[in-house]
């Protein structure tokens, strides 16, 4: 039993780094402005999140799409 539950668990853990791929975030570089689709949320100040409300998108091609409607985006 203990080695069933072991397993499972160790399974569980290999697994998670895939379901944290599904978030693209639409991005502006802070210098240039340059609008870019990232997998991973910005942890420092040089891009800054500008889909609206932070929108968390599930894949690349949705933030894309997403990022054509950003006002920041299509005007530079």
């Amino acid at each position: 039993m203990l080695k069933t539950a072991t397993a499972a668990l160790m399974l569980a853990a290999m697994s998670l780094p895939a379901f944290a791929a599904d978030e693209f975030y639409v991005v502006q570089d802070v210098k240039t402005k340059k609008c870019t689709v990232v997998d991973k949320k910005p942890v420092d100040t040089s891009m800054t999140v500008v889909s609206p409300s932070g929108t968390i998108y599930k894949s690349r091609t949705e933030a894309e799409s997403g990022m054509k409607t950003v006002k920041v985006c299509t005007s530079n």
